[in-house]
């Protein structure tokens, strides 16, 4: 078992695309489970397919026994892929959009599986830790095609001993696009020690683009205004188009470059409250 970290500080462990762990004191969570191969092809909707790039940094047959929660941001297969549906325990509960867990629960038999409406909570509890996981805005698509993808949520954790004050907090963006709903974020949080953002600009053909590029997500860091960031979801699928280095020359230009914490899939970055950090 994984030493207990101090309640002041959460690690993430980026798997790949935007899969993580996420460890505060004893309380584990799993982010988007995406564990199809290199070469494998992960189900989109309508006919459409996107091939994987990468591998994952970690098999789904080495997580940590003592998951507590999936964090879900939406059903897609790379997000949800049929290796997390056949692999993962049934017990397990998924937090997620209204939307997709009813087709986990029905479909995929995992039972306890909850949709979180927008900025409804919901609280786990683990030795003298807790995270209370907040559904955030988000639009998968503007204009028509909106319509045509499945709903998407960004997710708050906030950290903290029990009975005790949030020490972090933690916002997940999942595959949204900027739209001024996500301003409602910042006024509501302020505070918000890391940013984990899904980019790529992932494109679908007709040039749809359905998640953020390098130039939206660092305008939505200059709204949100984070401590720090994290970016993941940039070069995993075939129809990612917008490479990581897009986004850090935006940082770059934009003044904040220092706060783009830079963890590879592979390896595990260790957040304090004070936002220090530091990555292995």
């Amino acid at each position: 078992m994984a030493a207990v970290l101090p309640d002041d500080a959460v690690e993430i462990s980026f798997i790949g695309n935007a899969t993580t762990l996420i460890r505060y004191g004893e309380l584990t969570l799993l982010t988007d489970p995406n564990f199809l191969h290199r070469g494998d092809h992960a189900y989109l909707g309508y006919g459409l397919f996107a091939r994987r790039l990468t591998e994952p940094a970690l098999d789904v047959r080495d997580l940590p026994g003592d998951l507590d929660a999936v964090v879900l941001s939406h059903l897609h297969g790379d997000h949800w892929d049929r290796v997390a549906r056949r692999n993962l325990d049934r017990s397990l509960p998924v937090l997620t959009t209204p939307h997709a867990a009813r087709r986990l629960r029905v479909r995929d038999g995992f039972r306890r599986a909850g949709g979180l409406p927008t900025w409804h909570s919901h609280t786990l509890v683990r030795g003298a830790g807790q995270v209370r996981v907040t559904a955030l805005p988000g639009r998968h698509a503007l204009g028509p095609l909106r319509r045509l993808l499945p709903p998407v949520m960004g997710s708050l954790l906030e950290f903290g001993p029990v009975r005790g004050p949030v020490r972090l907090r933690l916002y997940i963006s999942g595959d949204t696009l900027l739209f001024d709903g996500l301003d409602e974020i910042a006024r509501r949080y302020p505070d918000i020690t890391l940013a984990v953002l899904h980019l790529g600009g992932t494109t679908l053909p007709g040039g749809w683009m359905v998640t953020m590029d390098g130039a939206q997500g660092a305008e939505l860091v200059d709204r949100l205004r984070p401590r720090l960031t994290l970016p993941v979801h940039y070069d995993d699928y075939s129809v990612f188009r917008s490479p990581l280095s897009a986004f850090l020359t935006e940082a770059q230009q934009r003044g904040w470059a220092r706060t783009v914490v830079r963890c590879e899939p592979g390896r595990r970055a260790r957040v304090t409250a004070g936002a220090e950090v530091h990555v292995g």
